[in-house]
């Protein structure tokens, strides 16, 4: 019998693929494929046009990579690490070369979100020039900005450093590194003449160069005036929904934190209706919901 050599029809895109029947490219491998790295420029078009920004703490390579499938905006590699990761009763102990460590560690596993890095306390308050020492070691380890903390004294850090080409975000209400100072982990800015204190602070730091904003555990109200009246994003932390994005410990979010969560964190692996539990699917809602306004709720998340 004789055998008839026959051209087997060609699939759909094999022309395409080199002649190989690949397999569609997914939705999601699609959007990763599309989607651009976050730039302050982005951030601040993003903070104009209403666009809730998503940002979470991430000290590590793995998670880093969890968080930008995820589509987050902004990563802090947060010296909160002191806490979640080593077991710390506060931030003040972590030092600057455990920050660039960590950094470095987020900045290899990152390929799309801006990289905001904390200046640990003791790094930046002797001297403008120390400051710009720690904050330059922190972005030749990875980071796109850095933060620090407080108000008035700052000031002239934030000028000096800005002027210099760094990225600063300035960081105002509860300031972990002076907890002691504070009398604990309470709510900032409760009383009129703190909540003006606080409004002008604000505005003396984006005068001087400060391009976005952390406000953390401060009654909603106050946060959406300061968050209205500057025109650099603002990020909240038990601040509020009327602030330009929101933040939170990436540990709190997962729902694996020791200890009593904060009022204004939200698990969201095991709030999850029966959906996926995943991590990565935990931080896409975590997105989803800052971006649609879900989160925070009035009720529930604020002061």
């Amino acid at each position: 019998m004789s055998m008839k050599s026959e051209k087997l029809a060609s699939p759909p895109g094999a022309a395409e693929n080199g002649g190989v029947n690949l397999p569609e490219t997914s939705g999601l491998l699609q959007a990763k494929k599309e989607r651009k790295k976050v730039t302050l420029h982005q951030l601040r078009l993003m903070h104009s046009a209403g666009e809730k920004i998503a940002m979470l703490t991430c000290y590590d390579a793995t998670f880093a990579r969890v968080l930008n499938n995820a589509g987050v905006d902004a990563i802090l590699v947060g010296d909160s690490l002191g806490m979640v990761v080593q077991g710390r009763d506060s931030t003040v102990r972590v030092s600057l070369d455990e920050m660039l460590y960590h950094t470095r560690c987020v900045a290899r596993g990152n390929t799309h979100a801006w990289i905001v890095g904390d200046l640990p306390f003791g790094s930046y308050h002797q001297s403008v020039d120390q400051a710009m020492r720690s904050a330059s070691a922190l972005m030749q380890s990875g980071a796109h900005m850095v933060k620090l903390e407080g108000g008035g004294w700052t000031v002239d850090t934030v000028r000096f450093m800005s002027e210099r080409g760094v990225s600063v975000c300035s960081h105002l209400g509860l300031t972990p590194q002076s907890v002691h100072a504070l009398g604990g982990y309470r709510v900032q800015g409760r009383d009129s003449l703190a909540a003006q204190t606080l409004a002008l602070q604000a505005q003396e730091l984006a005068d001087a160069g400060a391009a976005m904003m952390v406000l953390e555990l401060i009654p909603s109200a106050l946060a959406a005036k300061v968050t209205a009246a500057l025109p650099i994003p603002v990020i909240g932390i038990g601040a509020g929904a009327q602030c330009s994005g929101q933040v939170l410990v990436l540990h709190d979010m997962l729902g694996v934190a020791d200890g009593r969560a904060p009022k204004f964190a939200r698990d969201f692996v095991n709030d999850s209706d029966g959906l996926d539990r995943g991590i990565e699917s935990a931080v896409r809602r975590y997105v989803a919901a800052v971006k649609d306004g879900s989160f925070p709720v009035e009720s529930v998340h604020t002061y």
